[in-house]
């Protein structure tokens, strides 16, 4: 439709529709997420797109980082309400704000992802005929579910796939699932590189001196088993909690370091085990930390017991501080580790498998050093933000032209 009206435009009045394109020289990209926590991923991203000659629209649902990481990264920021949980009747309100708000902006490009924004902005701009529609997939909910609520989320993804062109995974392994369960065809998969979505800083993220010991009165000699992220089931906390009170009668003088916020999500962990991490004397919770550096530092080891990831970056980034990681075999994060080599891979769902590789790693303080030094020159190869930023560059720069084809050959004649 909006090609049609632009050769009629063309043909009736070539001069406006000249100075028109000339206006819009720059392509406009709308960068959208469900909850404005998850635009602290996109750091990067929307810098090097807005630095590829695209205008750059950030639209999550209302919140303090929503701006900031606008502010950050220059870019502007937009806001709609949008629920995480299932919610039909908000949804059709939130379906129908993204169109109207789609149709204001006529951008040439959208980037949708997480379950709720990937869905309804996936459908929203194939309604509103966006010329290029792009579904980041950055994990599978749908792993975690069963029953009529799994069923929803898979018909949910292939909705959204449906309505991209293309399909950006994450990982080599979440490309591999979404094919297995049919989210979308082969053709539309894609996957730049070896994976992640902004990379890492391997010059801020690198072995260094660190107050966080200190901070928490924790001896230099002390054993420090980390954490980073969402503090979830999913995630594997509970788990880990677990693990960690067998680690302790094996290792008294351990701690457990836990980067991250107590979210209140669908797999939020139980009371119970809040106040259980809040009053225990050994385990060290932080909330949001915004610069997670200096507490990759503290640690000997980094543990994510994840039940599913799309790539954890916070591996990434424990890989680049120097510290081994133990994780999962699920989808994604065993992406993030080479076993045997810069850590540790276990099954889910399992406190004995962690307790074990735990205890291994710290018995064996050479063989910590050793990891983290094949850790850290394997993210500095392979993910640091210069590679995964550009290839992210290349792939939007070369993904539509400046203005449609079928306008351009109206033009010329």
């Amino acid at each position: 439709m909006l090609s049609r009206l632009l050769s009629y435009a063309a043909m009736r009045k070539p001069k406006a529709v000249t100075q028109s394109v000339a206006i819009r020289a720059r392509r406009r990209i709308v960068v959208g997420v469900t909850h404005p926590q998850t635009c602290l991923v996109l750091t990067g991203r929307l810098r090097v797109l807005r630095e590829s000659g695209f205008e750059v629209i950030l639209l999550s649902s209302p919140g303090e980082l929503l701006n900031q990481v606008a502010s950050q990264e220059g870019v502007r920021a937009v806001s709609i309400p949008i629920t995480r949980g299932m919610a039909p009747l908000a949804d059709l309100v939130t379906l129908f704000r993204l169109c109207r708000l789609l149709r204001r902006l006529k951008p040439d490009v959208t980037e949708f992802s997480t379950p709720k924004a990937g869905f309804l902005g996936s459908v929203a701009a194939w309604i509103c005929g966006v010329p290029t529609r792009v579904y980041l997939l950055r994990g599978l909910k749908l792993e975690r579910s069963f029953g009529l609520k799994r069923y929803l989320l898979l018909a949910t993804e292939r909705m959204a796939s449906a309505c991209a062109q293309v399909v950006l995974c994450n990982s080599d392994s979440l490309r591999g699932k979404a094919a297995g369960l049919g989210v979308a065809p082969h053709r539309k998969l894609r996957l730049l590189g070896k994976g992640s979505s902004y990379g890492v800083d391997t010059e801020r993220f690198c072995p260094g001196r660190s107050s966080v010991r200190s901070k928490f009165k924790i001896r230099c000699d002390a054993s420090v088993i980390g954490f980073v992220g969402r503090l979830t089931q999913d995630k594997g906390v509970p788990e880990l909690i677990e693990a960690f009170r067998a680690i302790l009668r094996a290792q008294p003088d351990a701690h457990l370091l836990l980067v991250g916020w107590f979210d209140a999500s669908e797999d939020a962990i139980n009371t119970g085990l809040r106040h259980y991490i809040e009053r225990h004397p050994r385990i060290h919770y932080t909330g949001f930390v915004a610069d997670t550096v200096p507490y990759f530092r503290a640690m000997d080891v980094l543990v994510l017991p994840t039940w599913r990831e799309g790539f954890p970056n916070v591996a990434l980034e424990a890989a680049a501080t120097g510290i081994p990681v133990v994780s999962t075999v699920v989808t994604g994060s065993r992406d993030a580790v080479i076993p045997e080599v810069t850590g540790l891979l276990i099954p889910p769902g399992y406190p004995e498998a962690i307790t074990e590789a735990v205890m291994k790693l710290l018995r064996a303080p050479e063989r910590r050093e050793r990891m983290g030094l094949a850790a850290r020159a394997w993210v500095r190869e392979n993910y640091s933000n210069e590679r995964v930023l550009g290839q992210i560059a290349a792939f939007y720069e070369n993904l539509s032209p400046l203005v449609p084809r079928d306008t351009v050959e109206c033009l010329k004649a």
